[in-house]
């Protein structure tokens, strides 16, 4: 079963507050400046009560903004509440965050209708990555009135899309992040390591009974006694919110890696080796795999961002800051 991320279980139990006849106040992070431990898009619920599930901030965000719920506050169909802005802002609160940060949070005021348990549902269905082929939505919320849609959104770019003055914002959803690692190597499990603290499903598949005996993966990640290429292929394994990763320098196992790859929605696909080997793994992909130019085009290689690593932990940085980068929608000119 996919792994479900917290923002899942805040709409899941947003779901289960709403069944029982309750009104929930639904909270996203809108954007961040300077120091935040949640990025935009991440989700936390609450109700009149206290109870809450997921977070802003992991602290005292969190405290002020329940004691302000159980004092009356938050009436509106949809508010939008700074902590860290300036005194001067009306839409402020007297919470000061660390470094000079400031956060910005969409309230949600959600009542127990039909309506918004059924868009919550799909909210959840969207989340939970089991469609096969599942891509990112778009959830739109209008300011004035806080009503509330799902649409589609391109493959990649930011969580949350919001231009002062605009009345609708736009926050995406979709599956928690996956890294397919193609095979074992000291570098994919580093790379393990950093997509693990990034909140990513990680999977490696590996057929050699090597590898099996001697295995090293960090807590989290989940080990496939499979030719990567099989479970690369097999339904519902990538989707768009997927990055497959080659690092085992053995052709058998990388190049028919990115020739099942480049047949999926996968968002990200590369494979490691140096610029000759990338010319040679090229010309076999052409003539071996049938791969046409605009597959090979899809394939990151030589993989990751040019940072000069050396070591196994620094080229695994250049490798999975490299999946941030275009799962984010940045081009490398704008680095």
């Amino acid at each position: 079963m996919p792994m479900q991320s917290l923002d899942y279980q805040v709409v899941e139990r947003a779901i289960e507050w709403q069944a029982a006849g309750r009104t929930v106040w639904f909270c996203t992070v809108l954007s961040t400046f300077g120091s935040s431990p949640r990025e935009p898009g991440s989700l936390m619920v609450a109700t009149s009560e206290g109870e809450h599930v997921g977070s802003l901030s992991g602290g005292c965000v969190e405290e002020d903004f329940l004691a302000r719920l159980a004092a009356g506050e938050y009436e509106l169909s949809a508010a939008i509440v700074r902590y860290g802005a300036q005194d001067d802002d009306p839409e402020s609160s007297p919470i000061r965050l660390p470094c000079g940060g400031i956060l910005e949070v969409l309230v949600e005021r959600m009542f127990a209708t039909p309506e918004n348990q059924a868009h919550l549902e799909q909210v959840k269905e969207a989340l939970s990555g089991e469609k096969t082929g599942q891509e990112d939505l778009a959830r739109h919320i209008r300011l004035t009135d806080g009503k509330c849609w799902l649409d589609a959104i391109e493959p990649t770019g930011p969580r949350v899309v919001r231009q002062k003055g605009d009345e609708v914002a736009k926050v995406r959803v979709g599956p928690v992040a996956k890294l397919i690692l193609a095979g074992y190597s000291t570098v994919a499990a580093a790379c393990a390591n950093f997509a693990i603290s990034l909140g990513y499903q990680v999977v490696l598949c590996d057929p050699r009974e090597e590898v099996a005996r001697n295995l090293d993966l960090p807590e989290g990640a989940e080990f496939i006694a499979q030719l990567p290429s099989l479970y690369i292929a097999s339904p519902g394994a990538c989707t768009p919110s997927t990055a497959v990763v080659a690092a085992t320098h053995d052709p058998r196992i990388d190049d028919l890696a990115m020739m099942e790859a480049v047949k999926t929605s996968a968002g990200y696909i590369g494979v490691m080796g140096s610029r000759r080997t990338t010319r040679l793994r090229a010309e076999r992909l052409r003539r071996t795999g049938g791969l046409s130019e605009a597959e090979i085009e899809r394939i990151h290689m030589p993989i990751g961002l040019d940072l000069g690593s050396k070591t196994p932990a620094e080229i695994a940085l250049a490798i999975v800051a490299d999946i941030v980068r275009v799962r984010r929608g940045r081009a490398l000119a704008d680095l």
